[in-house]
């Protein structure tokens, strides 16, 4: 008897327990240079992501061909504002990313307030291009209901095209938003509650189902962002379970997105490369990681989830 009273303890504290990760695995898409925000096609073949420079920013895309990554190039839709932060819609029908570039053809480049201090074309608002073919459409800005500020980044889209990101909240604070998109149309932005009043959350990866959501947090200005995960429950949202310090190595852990799996998760650090990899100019470039979340989607109970049969994950 003593026995099964045993088990069903350890049973019944399982999902309680904190699992021990592996190590994030380097992902670099054809070269070494600075990578964040990495968005792929649901075949895995396809990656765009973020690379920022003294100049700006541009959306990159890169295609895996044998087992290779090719040479990143700047996106159609990319290349001449300042454009970051790429998502992709689970189905690949269409992909969300930022941008300054005018909300209004023929305009100037948006501005943004930041602690009072005005910043001239370094605003960011949240556009949408749709699958054409092999191509994309003309980028089509999100509506004001979604743009509520000119700080609106960090996109990740969910299977009811419901769009969470961070943005502007009712009381001006920089929150984490949802936009339910509803006939067709983005519904007003609503604050998601995770973390607590006094957390500064950024850059949440939503699963496509909207089960669990991993993301960067901090409670104090001068503490580091460090990914965590939550899952959904009857009251809202889980508390942060911090993925701990083997993951959460370098000066900060940012850009979270999921991958075609949708239980890879791929986000940027500085953490230092592996030394069997090439040598590097700089010392302090982010590069995206890559790591399994198996174990705390195991922990928590979750089913495996619906991966397309097409699916390369690496």
């Amino acid at each position: 008897m003593w026995q099964q009273m045993i088990c069903v303890v350890l049973l019944a504290m399982s999902p309680l327990v904190t699992p021990l990760p592996s190590e994030p695995v380097a992902f670099l898409p054809g070269d070494l240079a600075d990578a964040e925000s990495p968005a792929f096609t649901p075949d895995g073949h396809t990656v765009y992501f973020m690379r920022a420079s003294e100049s700006g920013a541009a959306v990159m895309v890169s295609h895996r061909v044998h087992d290779q990554w090719s040479a990143p190039v700047p996106a159609s839709f990319s290349g001449h504002w300042r454009d970051g932060d790429p998502t992709m819609a689970p189905d690949g029908s269409y992909l969300v990313f930022t941008s300054n570039r005018p909300a209004m053809k023929g305009g100037q480049p948006i501005d943004t307030v930041r602690q009072g201090k005005l910043l001239t074309g370094l605003g960011m608002n949240l556009w949408r291009v749709e699958r054409k073919g092999d191509g994309w459409s003309e980028p089509v800005r999100l509506p004001d209901t979604v743009n509520t500020c000119n700080s609106s980044f960090a996109p990740s889209v969910a299977s009811d095209g419901s769009i969470y990101y961070i943005g502007c909240a009712p009381d001006g604070v920089i929150r984490p938003l949802r936009a339910s998109h509803e006939n067709g149309q983005y519904q007003p932005a609503y604050v998601v509650a995770v973390g607590g009043k006094d957390a500064q959350v950024r850059d949440v990866a939503i699963a496509p189902d909207r089960s669990f959501m991993v993301f960067s947090i901090r409670h104090d200005p001068k503490q580091a962002y460090r990914l965590a995960i939550a899952f959904h429950t009857t009251d809202n949202w889980s508390e942060p379970q911090d993925l701990g310090d083997v993951v959460n190595s370098g000066t900060h852990s940012m850009g979270s997105q999921l991958g075609c799996d949708h239980r890879t998760l791929y986000f940027s650090s500085d953490r230092a490369l592996p030394t069997s990899a090439p040598a590097q100019g700089t010392g302090n470039t982010d590069h995206i990681w890559r790591l399994s979340l198996t174990p705390w989607l195991t922990a928590h109970g979750q089913p495996a989830a619906s991966t397309p049969p097409s699916c390369v994950v690496g």
